[in-house]
């Protein structure tokens, strides 16, 4: 914007030159496009993953039920840090042999990995698809706003970033389109520069 600013002050100046006067324009787009783009594209990307993920969490819960494992055997297993300090502190992990019911009536076994203690005999919920196979929680219509969210956030980040790498692109080449003619007049005149005499 300083650019933008200081061009517009002395634009009439005949020292300004063609493309001083387009990169004030292009740096003045671009960052009307950050300002006004940038917003609605995190909008639209978060309107757009809202949708789908409402849909997916939807689908979850239509093929995801919660049912009751028992458990048939259980083994416990030390904590995941080897050091001892930390390991003091941590849960032990409990290995467990279950068996359940899906919804469609099948019965399944399988092995789990507990955080919470549990004895043989007892019950705990999981979840499983249709088919009775285990699987994770459906995702809530909280998850799925928070996902949402950073959809939104990535995709304006995104746009910023294009946007920003399109105007310093277009700037190099038009440096680079300066610089060439600056080479042509240098060439066309430098050998006579500070001669009497010569039309320079």
């Amino acid at each position: 914007m300083r650019t933008v600013v200081g061009l517009w002050r002395w634009r009439g100046n005949p020292l300004c030159r063609r493309t001083d006067r387009r990169e004030a324009w292009l740096t003045l787009c671009a960052a009307l496009l950050v300002v006004l783009g940038t917003p609605l594209a995190g909008w639209g990307a978060a309107e757009a993953a809202h949708e789908a993920l409402l849909h997916t969490a939807q689908e979850q819960r239509d093929q995801r039920q919660r049912i009751w494992a028992t458990v048939e055997h259980v083994t416990v297993l030390p904590p995941l840090d080897s050091e001892r300090e930390a390991a003091a502190g941590a849960p032990n992990r409990n290995r467990v042999t279950a068996h359940w019911t899906g919804p469609d009536g099948s019965r399944h076994t399988g092995v789990l990995v507990l955080r919470h203690p549990v004895e043989a005999g007892s019950r705990f919920p999981v979840w499983a698809d249709t088919h009775g196979r285990l699987t994770s929680r459906p995702m809530s219509v909280r998850s799925a706003g928070s996902y949402s969210l950073l959809a939104g956030l990535a995709g304006a980040a995104c746009t910023a970033g294009v946007l920003e790498a399109g105007r310093r692109t277009a700037v190099r080449l038009l440096l680079r389109r300066r610089y060439a003619r600056w080479d042509e007049e240098w060439g066309r005149i430098g050998p006579d520069w500070g001669r009497t005499g010569t039309s320079s």
